[in-house]
């Protein structure tokens, strides 16, 4: 929750925009010794061993990851429009030759440059050959490029068909998400069954794969996929900030929370939801852009009051007060009537003796977390859970 916003345009998120983690030496990990490896088969069995969660560290290193670092940097012409065109150039030329096969490709896209989005210039290329031969061509790059670049290509012809039979290999290249997610969303998106191989993904996925798989599921705005994204879209990563207001307005979020009988799945996440929005401008939808944001606000505090006190829900419902409070009514999306009444609804559950006791006992009072969350946001609000604290500081 402390970690700070990135301020640009996720669609902008390529290889030039990555904050990239620590390189890590390939030998570390088990599996990677030896001949290279297909990406497909190596998400695969990071997946075997854990399938129901996100593989560890995005799959990351990938098997080509040596030679991805030591290649020379792939040269880019100034004009974005241009990206991706010497890839569509390799490829009519392979689909010009009616005996070339899928496997000539495995390394003719290592020295240029690869956009990881969906691509006009490849689509196009992809659309000027026979269907049957790039769907069998995407499919053979995805299940076999021990190059990313490679797969990356097969992965963006399989994005232009919208057979269902291909959904097993995008879900499991897309595991490996940090790269391969956006394209892996494009797919799904087109395939009937997508939403179901989304939700899927998405249970998988974190980080900026999670954002893409996410914004793609509220693009199709499919109803199977509402209670799904009511109360598990919100991971708690800071880069929730690019889809809450969508999933907000997608799911219909004001006629879910204002239901007298609303889950305390769906009231957590509301939570999550409001918080996110208070404060991340920049990356998406904040409150103030937020029509519906006064009766959400409402709806929440009064449903808070009637969950039983732990420290993930003193903590949200705190920080959304402080956010009121420190803004405009405007900024909150709401009138300065409807801003303090909304705000003493808050405080008169945190200030519940079993909702004190609840914080102190749930946060770690050693933690980073702790001190600026006491130093500034209990303060603020003058919560009493933190009085004594508080105290001790002066």
């Amino acid at each position: 929750m402390l970690k700070s916003a990135w301020e640009w345009d996720h669609r902008g998120h390529d290889q030039k925009n990555r904050v990239l983690r620590p390189p890590v030496s390939v030998t570390t990990e088990p599996g990677l010794l030896g001949p290279p490896i297909a990406l497909f088969e190596h998400a695969l069995r990071l997946h075997q061993q854990s399938p129901d969660g996100a593989l560890p560290r995005d799959g990351e290193p990938y098997p080509d990851e040596d030679r991805h670092r030591s290649r020379p940097p792939t040269r880019r012409v100034r004009d974005r429009r241009r990206y991706g065109a010497d890839a569509a150039v390799i490829l009519d030329r392979h689909f010009d030759q009616p005996d070339a096969q899928a496997s000539e490709l495995a390394d003719a896209f290592r020295d240029v440059y690869v956009p990881i989005h969906r691509n006009d210039h490849i689509v196009a290329a992809a659309l000027r050959a026979d269907r049957q031969r790039v769907r069998r061509t995407g499919r053979w790059l995805v299940r076999h490029s021990i190059d990313r670049n490679a797969a990356t290509v097969g992965l963006t012809l399989l994005a232009t068909d919208g057979a269902e039979d291909d959904i097993p290999l995008i879900q499991t290249i897309g595991l490996l998400s940090n790269h391969f997610g956006p394209l892996a969303a494009e797919a799904l998106q087109r395939r009937r069954g997508g939403a179901e191989a989304l939700r899927w993904l998405a249970e998988r996925v974190t980080g900026w794969g999670r954002v893409y798989v996410v914004e793609a599921l509220c693009r199709r705005g499919a109803a199977s996929s509402r209670a799904w994204l009511l109360r598990h879209a919100c991971d708690g990563d800071h880069l929730s900030g690019y889809f809450a207001g969508a999933v907000a307005t997608t799911a219909h979020l004001h006629e879910a929370i204002t239901s007298t009988d609303a889950d305390d799945d769906l009231i957590d996440h509301t939570g999550r939801l409001l918080r996110i929005m208070a404060d991340c401008g920049g990356m998406g939808m904040t409150l103030e852009h937020y029509p519906p944001a006064p009766v959400v606000l409402a709806a929440h505090a009064a449903h808070l009051a009637r969950q039983p006190p732990t420290a993930n829900r003193y903590v949200d419902a705190a920080m959304i007060a402080d956010y009121l409070v420190s803004k405009p009514p405007n900024r909150c999306g709401c009138t300065a009537e409807q801003r303090d009444r909304i705000v003493q609804q808050y405080l008169a559950v945190l200030e519940q003796p079993d909702w004190s006791d609840a914080v102190r006992s749930g946060l770690g009072p050693t933690s980073d977390f702790f001190a600026w969350f006491t130093g500034h946001v209990a303060a603020r609000l003058r919560l009493s859970a933190f009085s004594e604290v508080a105290g001790s500081d002066e």
